[in-house]
C-alpha cells in the first residue's frame, strides 16, 4: 500500500473539563523553574518557547485506500511547512508499511539541516502517523505491532504541584518541579528543600518523590541540591543541566555516583542516547516520542537502553496514545508519566483528554486501546473544530 498524500496543518486540541476544581492548583502560583530565569526580566521563566504563539501541527498520512493515520508534534508554525514542503513530498509514492526506511529517509533528507531540533519534531509527527496508518491498515493496535504486550498495565506517576490530589486518584509516584534554581543561590535551595520535604510529609514514606530541575540548574548547584535532597528519598533527579552539555552530565555522574539520574526529553535521535549509554552518564532515559523522532526513534531508544541496563520512562508518555503504546511494548519502560497539568483538584483525568480515544489512568495504571493503529476516535468533525 503506497502513500497517496501527506499533508500538515496546525490545530488547537485542548482539553475542555466540564467538572469545576474544588480548588486551583497550585500551579497557578507555583511555577517552574527555566533556563531563562537567570534574567530578571523572565522571573517565571517567561519567553520560553511553549509560550510562543505556536499551536500543534497535526499530519494526515493518506494512503492509496483512503486510510489515514494521524501523528502532531509541538512548534506547528515551524514544523508543519516542514513537512509539506520537504519531507511529504519526498514520501509520497513509498511504501506505507515500510516505516524504517521511511525513518531512514527523513533522517537523511535532513542531513543539510540535522534531523535534531525543529526537524526532530517534524519527523516525529510523520513517524508516529505512518505508525497509526500502518496498525489501521493492518487492523492491530501499535503496541501488538511493536512486538505484543510485554505487561499487563503500566504503573504510572503524576508530575506536578497537587500532590494531595494525585494521591487521592490513585498515584503510587509523584514528580515535582523545581521553582528555583542557581540564581536564587542559598535562599532558592533552602526553598527548594522546605518544598520537598513538606511533600515527602504529605505523601508519606510508601510514595516515591522525583524532583525535575528542567534544564535549569548548573553542575554545582545540581550536586548542592542532590546533597540537600538525601534525607528525603528522592527515586531520580531529573533534567538538571542543559541538554547539549555531555561533559556536563559526565561529570555530575562522577560526583554523584549514589544519586539515580534521568534525563533524555530534549535529546533527540540517537546519537546523545548512544554516547551516554556507553558512559553511563544517566540510569533513566526519558525520551519524548513526538520530540525524539516518533516510534521508530523511540524504539530504537529502548532496545539501546535494554542492552546497557538502563531503564526508559517516556517523558509525558501517557498523555497521548503514542507513548501509552511505545510503554506497553517496550520491556525497557518501567513506568509512564502523566504530565501537561495532570488535573486541578477534583477535576477527573477523564475530563483532561486532548485527543478522542485516548486511554485513561485509573488508580495509578493505564492499559491502551486495543483499537487499531493508536486507537485515536478522530473524525472530520473533530478536525474541522480544531484546526487553526
Amino acid at each position: 500500500m503506497k502513500i497517496k498524500e501527506i499533508r500538515a496543518f496546525e490545530i488547537a486540541a485542548e482539553a475542555r473539563p466540564q467538572t469545576k476544581p474544588r480548588t486551583p492548583s497550585r500551579a497557578e502560583t507555583v511555577h517552574m523553574n527555566r533556563p531563562m530565569a537567570r534574567y530578571p526580566r523572565f522571573p517565571n521563566g517567561e519567553g520560553h518557547v511553549s509560550m510562543a504563539p505556536w499551536k500543534r501541527p497535526a499530519v494526515l498520512v493518506t494512503a492509496e485506500d483512503g486510510t489515514q493515520g494521524f501523528g502532531i508534534s509541538l512548534y506547528g508554525s515551524v514544523v508543519a511547512p516542514m513537512i509539506n514542503e520537504h519531507f511529504g513530498p519526498n514520501l509520497v509514492g513509498e511504501n506505507a508499511m515500510a516505516t524504517e526506511k521511511l525513518w531512514d529517509m527523513m533522517v537523511r533528507l535532513s542531513t543539510a539541516f540535522s534531523p535534531t531540533g525543529m526537524t526532530s519534531y517534524a519527523i516525529s509527527a510523520l513517524d508516529v502517523a505512518l505508525w497509526d496508518l500502518k496498525g489501521k491498515l493492518l487492523g492491530l493496535p501499535v503496541y501488538e505491532l511493536l512486538g505484543g504486550p510485554q505487561k499487563e498495565k503500566i504503573f504510572c506517576y503524576a508530575s506536578g504541584f497537587d500532590q494531595e490530589w494525585y494521591m487521592e486518584l490513585g498515584f503510587k509516584a509523584t514528580k515535582l518541579f523545581s521553582p528555583w534554581g542557581p540564581e536564587q543561590g542559598l535562599e532558592g535551595l533552602n526553598r527548594l528543600e522546605a518544598l520537598v520535604a513538606s511533600t515527602r510529609e504529605t505523601i508519606g514514606d510508601e510514595v516515591e518523590l522525583m524532583l525535575d530541575g528542567w534544564t535549569a540548574y548548573d553542575p554545582e548547584y545540581t550536586v548542592r541540591v542532590a546533597e540537600r535532597m538525601r534525607p528525603y528519598n528522592l527515586k531520580w533527579l531529573e533534567d538538571y543541566i542543559q541538554p547539549e552539555d555531555l561533559l556536563g552530565y559526565e561529570s555530575i555522574r562522577q560526583r554523584l555516583p549514589w544519586q539515580t539520574l534521568a534525563t533524555g526529553e530534549h535529546w533527540y535521535n540517537l546519537a546523545p542516547f548512544a554516547h551516554a549509554a556507553g558512559k553511563r552518564l544517566v540510569d533513566i532515559f526519558q525520551p519524548d516520542v513526538l520530540w525524539c523522532g516518533g516510534i521508530t526513534a523511540a524504539a530504537k531508544i529502548c532496545h539501546l537502553a535494554q542492552a546497557n541496563q538502563i531503564s526508559v520512562i517516556a517523558h509525558g508518555g501517557m498523555n497521548y496514545p503514542f507513548g501509552q503504546h511505545l510503554s506497553m511494548a517496550m520491556p525497557a519502560v518501567t513506568w509512564g508519566e502523566r504530565s501537561e497539568g495532570v488535573s486541578a483538584p477534583g477535576v477527573p483525568l477523564a475530563e483532561m483528554v486532548k485527543l478522542p480515544g485516548t486511554a485513561i489512568i485509573e488508580d495509578g495504571y493505564l492499559r491502551p486501546s486495543d483499537a487499531p493503529g493508536f486507537g485515536l476516535e478522530i473524525d472530520e468533525a473533530w478536525l474541522e473544530q480544531v484546526t487553526v
